[in-house]
C-alpha cells in the first residue's frame, strides 16, 4: 500500500483529548474525512487490548487504502497486520524492526536533531517525525521545542544528504498553523510532505469535518505566501520603482492598524496621515477580523508588553494571517527582559510576520543562537547597545534569519541592512536627529506598513520604498533653517513627508535622487 504522508494522524486515547468517545469511531470519521495515514499510538493498554484496537482500525483504514502504523510495538503492527510502525529513539533499531516486518513495512522514527534525522535515513527509515515543533501536552516525554527553525534546519540536513526518506513534522500543529508551518519549514532542497496531526482531530467535536478542513488548507499556500518569485533588484531599478510606489499609497489610502505603545500613538498616526494612509490605533485583538477585512496592514509593536496585551497581539495576528493582511513585528526591547524574551517567542510561535523590524540587539535576540553564535544577545533596554557585529556581519545575519523566516527582514542603523532572504539591500539615509525623538523606530514601522499593504507583490521593494521615503524625509526637515532640535524638528518631518508624497503624485522624482541604496552581493 502506497503511503500518502500528507495528512498524518496520531490517535489518544487519554481522557483530556478523546473524552468519552470510541476511538474507533473517531478514527473512521477522521479518515472519511480525508486522513492519509494513521498512528496508533497508546502507552497505557495491556497488549491483547491494544491489538483488539489495532485489529478494529486496520479494517477501517485499510477499506480506505489508508496505511495504519503502531507506535513502539512491532509485536501489537505483526499480530494486527498493520502497515509498519514509528518507533522512538530509545525503541527498537530500523534494522531489527525490518528483520521482523519484512522489506515492504512502512517504518518512521521520531527526530528532533539534525545529526537523529541524518542517522535514521541512513539507516533506511521510510519517514521521519521531526519534531516537537510547537509545546504541546499530548506528548509527555518530549525532549525539546525546535520550533519551525528547527524543522527547517532538519530539512536542510536531509537535503544535502540527497536521502529519499519522507517527512512530518508533529507537535501543537492544527488548522491555525498548519498551512505556516509547511511555508516556513520549505527549504530550496526538501520540503515536509506532511503535517501529523493529534487533538486538532482526535479532540475535535466532528473529527470528519476537522480532517475536511485540515486536508483542504494545507493542499493551498498560506494566504500571505508570496504570489511570485522576487525580482533581480539592481539600484537603478529600485530608483525608477520607488516614486510610482509612493504614489500608489497616496491613492490606495490603506488601512494602518497600529497595536503599539501609548507613548507613540499620536506620532505614528501623524506619520500614517502624512505618507497617506489612513491610521487605526486599536490595542483590542477583538477587533482585528473585522480592520483585516479591510486590506489595510498590521503593526503589532512590543513597546508596552503584558500578558494581556500578548494575548491581544495573538488574536489579532490569526486575524490579519487568515485574511492575508501583512503583519509587522516591531520586537521593542525583546532582548532587555526575560519577560521580553518569553514574550518575542510567544509570538513568533504565534503566527506569521512579513516583516521583523528592529535594531541589532532586537534583531540577534530574535535570531537566537542557531544564527548568532557566541553572540552575546541581552539587551539594557530599547536600545540596540553597542554594535558587535560588522557590515558584513549583519547583512549576513538578516538575510539568513529572512530566509528562516521567509519574511523581510530589516536591522536598522547608521546603515540599514533590509533582506528576503535572497536579496539584501544597504540604506544609508537618515539624520543622526532621528535618534533623539521618541518612537521615530516605531513611526518607521507603521511606514513600512502602509507601503507593504499597497505592494504586496514585493515586499522588499515595498518596505524599501517606506525606508527611503522616511529616511529621506528626515534629511530633508533636519536641513531646513527652522529646524534647530527635536522640538522643530518632528513639525518639519511630518511637512517633509507630505511634500514628498505631493511629488510623487505630480511625477516629480528628484527626491529620490538623494537615495544611498547599495545591492550587496553576499
Amino acid at each position: 500500500m502506497k503511503a500518502d504522508y500528507s495528512l498524518y494522524l496520531v490517535t489518544d486515547s487519554t481522557k483530556a483529548i478523546l473524552g468519552d468517545r470510541d476511538l474507533v469511531a473517531v478514527v473512521k470519521a477522521a479518515v472519511e474525512g480525508g486522513v492519509t495515514i494513521v498512528q496508533l499510538r497508546d502507552k497505557t493498554r495491556e497488549t491483547a487490548e491494544l491489538i483488539r484496537i489495532a485489529k478494529e482500525l486496520h479494517s477501517i483504514t485499510s477499506a480506505h487504502q489508508v496505511p495504519l502504523l503502531i507506535n513502539d510495538r512491532v509485536d501489537v503492527a505483526l499480530a494486527a497486520g498493520a502497515e509498519g510502525v514509528h518507533i522512538g529513539q530509545d525503541d527498537i533499531d530500523i534494522a531489527s524492526a525490518r528483520k521482523i516486518l519484512g522489506p515492504d513495512a512502512i517504518i518512521g522514527v521520531t527526530t528532533s536533531t539534525e545529526d537523529e534525522a541524518i542517522i535514521a535515513a541512513k539507516a533506511g527509515a521510510d519517514y521521519l517525525g521531526i519534531g516537537t515543533v510547537y509545546a504541546t501536552q499530548t506528548k509527555e516525554n518530549t525532549k525539546t521545542v525546535i520550533g519551525t527553525s528547527g524543522v527547517r534546519n532538519i530539512l536542510s540536513s536531509l537535503g544535502s544528504i540527497n536521502e529519499n526518506v519522507k517527512t512530518v513534522c508533529i507537535g501543537g500543529i492544527k488548522p491555525s498553523n498548519a498551512q505556516r508551518v509547511l511555508y516556513q519549514t520549505a527549504t530550496a532542497s526538501k520540503e515536509l510532505d506532511g503535517v501529523a496531526i493529534v487533538s486538532a482531530i482526535i479532540g475535535a467535536p466532528d473529527p470528519k469535518q476537522a480532517a475536511a478542513h485540515l486536508k483542504e488548507l494545507i493542499s493551498h499556500p498560506p494566504p500571505f505566501a508570496a504570489s511570485a518569485s522576487p525580482q533581480i533588484l539592481s539600484t537603478r531599478d529600485i530608483l525608477d520603482r520607488v516614486p510610482a510606489i509612493v504614489k500608489s499609497l497616496g491613492e490606495a489610502k490603506p488601512l494602518c492598524h497600529n497595536m503599539t505603545n501609548l507613548v507613540v500613538q499620536n506620532f505614528a498616526a501623524n506619520v500614517a496621515l502624512a505618507i497617506g494612509a489612513s491610521p487605526i490605533m486599536s490595542n483590542n485583538g477583538d477587533e482585528a477580523a473585522d480592520l483585516a477585512a479591510l486590506n489595510g496592514a498590521l503593526v503589532i509593536n512590543m513597546g508596552t508588553t503584558t500578558a494581556d496585551i500578548r494575548a491581544n497581539h495573538l488574536k489579532a495576528l490569526s486575524a490579519y494571517n487568515i485574511a492575508g493582511g501583512p503583519v509587522i513585528l516591531d520586537p521593542v526591547g525583546c532582548g532587555a527582559t526575560q519577560a521580553r524574551r518569553e514574550g518575542v517567542r510567544a509570538l513568533m510561535a504565534g503566527g506569521y510576520f512579513d516583516v521583523i523590524k528592529g535594531n541589532e540587539g532586537e534583531i540577534k535576540t530574535i535570531a537566537g543562537p542557531a544564527l548568532v553564535k557566541g553572540q552575546q544577545t541581552q539587551q539594557r533596554g530599547v536600545d540596540s547597545g553597542t554594535s558587535t557585529l560588522s557590515g558584513t556581519e549583519k547583512a549576513t545575519l538578516v538575510r539568513a534569519l529572512a530566509a528562516r523566516e521567509h519574511n523581510v527582514v530589516l536591522m536598522t542603523g547608521s546603515t540599514d541592512y533590509l533582506s528576503d532572504g535572497a536579496r539584501t539591500v544597504a540604506i544609508r539615509n537618515g539624520h543622526a536627529i532621528l535618534g533623539a525623538v521618541t518612537g521615530t523606530g516605531c513611526t518607521l514601522g507603521t511606514t513600512i506598513a502602509a507601503f507593504v499593504a499597497v505592494h504586496r507583490e514585493d515586499k522588499l521593494l515595498a518596505a524599501l520604498t517606506g525606508i527611503l521615503m522616511y529616511e529621506i524625509a528626515a534629511e530633508r526637515a533636519a536641513e531646513r533653517d527652522d529646524v534647530r532640535g527635536p522640538g522643530t524638528f518632528v513639525p518639519a518631518f511630518l511637512d517633509e513627508l507630505f511634500a514628498i508624497r505631493g511629488e510623487a503624485a505630480r511625477g516629480a522624482d528628484a527626491w529620490v535622487k538623494g537615495a544611498k541604496v547599495e545591492v550587496l552581493e553576499l
